[in-house]
């Protein structure tokens, strides 16, 4: 089993890490040992210093100060395996400064934006349907791409309102879910075909080989409602649950349970979107002012 094996299989088992973010560090960590062979002839772990993960963030000027953050992250938690290991005798990311970085605000969308984004699906197809429910449940819930692809069936409690949902780190929580989504979930397995194989007929989200849906296609499905929505903006999926939770805000939800619901870890992570609040009655009154 290769370096990189093994360091994947303890994120996997001992860190618990999704897919996604096992599968980010290791593209991180590959692609800094191929550049730490090629430019500097070596392989072995023990000889990497500071000044080549230094080097090699210079070499990286594509990156923003947001992904060399992840970067560092990434050859940090690296390094500090390997060292445990034995594969190397000191983490190199030590001496390295972690980029400063500003204030994060995500993009959101009006609340007018969402209803058109959802109006815009075509409800006499299947797959319009199919479109519409997931955006009812992408922004209702405030979901994960990956959430909204995994939700099963089973995960959903029509009666108590509620679905279950399996996040980062396989943390379980439960999201109140209203009648907008039920009901467009309800109208499309009301003509969506069975898959054959009971397990993948439990997942919601079909593709037309009924197959669970991809986070791509989600991702290209959203960009493309967008733009018959006439919606201008950079999207995504994660768009959808930025807005949910500015909207919550923005009409008094308490922030700790908006937090419950978006599964954040820390209250520090779920206060941006109180920020977020503030820089739109900021913009208003600044609009506004007589000295503006």
């Amino acid at each position: 089993m290769g370096l990189t094996d093994q360091y994947a299989y303890y994120l996997k088992i001992e860190r618990a890490m999704s897919p996604n973010t096992t599968s980010s560090y290791l593209r991180d960590i590959q692609a800094f040992l191929a550049w730490y062979e090629e430019t500097l002839g070596a392989k072995e772990l023990l000889g990497v210093r500071s000044e080549d993960i230094q080097d090699y963030f210079k070499e990286r000027k594509d990156l923003s100060k947001r992904s060399q953050a992840r970067l560092l992250s990434a050859l940090r938690s690296f390094f500090t395996w390997a060292v445990q290991e034995e594969f190397a005798k000191e983490n190199p990311c030590d001496g390295v400064d972690m980029p400063k970085l500003g204030r994060y605000i995500p993009s959101v969308l009006s609340v007018e934006e969402v209803d058109a984004l959802i109006d815009s699906t075509d409800s006499s197809t299947l797959t319009g349907l199919r479109d519409r429910a997931l955006l009812e449940v992408l922004y209702g819930c405030g979901l994960r791409v990956s959430e909204a692809a995994a939700l099963k069936r089973s995960d959903v409690f029509e009666k108590d309102a509620f679905i279950r949902i399996i996040g980062k780190g396989n943390k379980q929580r439960l999201v109140p879910i209203g009648e907008p989504a039920l009901e467009a979930i309800d109208a499309y397995l009301a003509v969506r075909p069975s898959a054959f194989d009971p397990v993948l007929d439990d997942v919601i989200f079909h593709n037309r080989f009924s197959k669970p849906l991809s986070r791509i296609s989600i991702f290209k499905m959203i960009k493309q409602q967008a733009l018959i929505a006439g919606i201008h903006k950079e999207i995504s999926p994660h768009t959808l649950r930025h807005s949910f939770a500015t909207h919550l805000v923005e009409n008094g939800a308490d922030l700790r349970v908006v937090q419950e619901m978006l599964g954040h870890e820390s209250i520090l992570t779920t206060e941006i979107y109180t920020h977020i609040d503030s820089s739109t009655w900021q913009q208003d009154i600044l609009s506004h002012h007589p000295r503006r």
